[in-house]
């Protein structure tokens, strides 16, 4: 199963890492020192992962593993292992030595200034993740 937002969150995810790869690269083509121009691209890389990272944000279930994709980490956990989702959303997870986790799903995360219908989206996506962890 694989839960994503919709295309324009999508969309809109991954342009916190392209505009500043945007500006990064544009001031890499103008920077005279060697140095601002390597700083200026390690930027333009950086960012240009974070668009990539934004864009794939994420959940992906099989059978026995929950796959959750956010900006900076991608965190597989076990089924078994999963105690609950909350509202924030977050899965709730135990490791093999017991301790408490929890790890948030950005993908699904909510604001007051989404739509009706986005927001929508991602309360379906939410239940339908509780519901696999319940089966």
């Amino acid at each position: 199963m694989e839960l994503f937002p919709s295309m324009s969150n999508r969309l809109a995810n991954s342009a916190l890492g392209v505009l500043p790869a945007v500006g990064g690269l544009a001031y890499a083509v103008q920077a005279e020192g060697g140095v601002q121009r390597l700083v200026a691209w390690l930027a333009v890389i950086g960012s240009t992962s974070l668009a990539a990272r934004g864009y794939r944000l994420g959940v992906t279930c099989d059978r026995t593993t929950a796959t959750i994709r956010g900006y900076l980490r991608t965190r597989v956990i076990e089924k078994e292992r999963i105690t609950g989702i909350t509202d924030f959303p977050a899965v709730s997870w135990t490791t093999r030595s017991g301790r408490r986790r929890w790890t948030p799903i950005s993908a699904f995360l909510t604001s007051p200034a989404e739509t009706a219908g986005t927001r929508m989206s991602k309360e379906q996506n939410t239940a339908k993740l509780r519901r696999w962890v319940r089966s």
